[in-house]
């Protein structure tokens, strides 16, 4: 099971947002946070931006929606350009129909959990999903520091996957760096959304090269990789 990276345009200089993603390529694919200043307090980007990064880069776009109201939202960002679309499950009202929209139009569905939102209580719509993103730190704000507190969730949501027999990508987002990575790796996790770590690097490209060998090795060694 190979890693994934996801350099996250947080960030990203935004007056240069397709030059920005040029600066990543070989990146598996691009994350784009787009925030309301209701979900989470702070305004990022929206749809018109969605639609031209979408046309300036091959990379395929994870658009992760810290927004309310992701059921009228969310497949709007599918048409838009998105390749994956993650909605947060504190703010879905119905989330296995948003799941299957999403879908339906084209696109891998995610869903999010904050760091205070247990994995258990979704146990039974995990097969719904093709991605499910733990949060790592408190969504709103890029550069924060890792919560080694959710290693053990992304551990229970990993056995969870297994339980199922799933083919569930597993993400993480906030404070992932040279120096937390292969925690997450060894925990369970497969998807990894870096942000300064890797916009903050001299060599992006490099940055998101090294991250994944760093991964790698961690999730061949990681008990939950071998049992698969």
């Amino acid at each position: 099971m190979a890693a994934q990276i996801y350099p996250s345009i947080l960030s990203a200089d935004f007056a240069r947002l397709a030059e920005e993603a040029k600066a990543v390529e070989g990146a598996d694919w691009l994350h784009v946070d787009v925030m309301d200043n209701h979900f989470v307090p702070n305004l990022t980007l929206g749809m018109p931006v969605v639609e031209s990064l979408s046309r300036a880069t091959d990379i395929p776009l994870d658009l992760h929606l810290m927004i309310e109201d992701p059921d009228r939202w969310a497949p709007q960002y599918v048409e838009a350009g998105a390749g994956s679309v993650t909605f947060h499950a504190e703010a879905a009202a119905a989330p296995v129909r948003l799941a299957r929209e999403i879908r339906a139009k084209g696109a891998r569905a995610s869903m999010a959990l904050k760091p205070a939102t247990p994995i258990e209580q979704y146990e039974d719509i995990l097969p719904e999903l093709d991605m499910l993103l733990i949060m790592t730190v408190e969504p709103g704000f890029g550069g924060q520091p890792f919560l080694d507190i959710m290693l053990p969730k992304i551990r229970r949501t990993r056995e969870l996957i297994a339980k199922h027999g799933l083919e569930l990508w597993l993400q993480v987002d906030g404070g992932v760096s040279a120096t937390t990575i292969e925690r997450c790796a060894e925990a369970g996790a497969d998807v990894f959304v870096a942000g300064s770590a890797v916009y903050g690097a001299v060599d992006p490209a490099a940055a998101v090269r090294t991250l994944r060998e760093q991964a790698d090795v961690a999730i061949a060694a990681a008990p939950w990789a071998c049992a698969h």
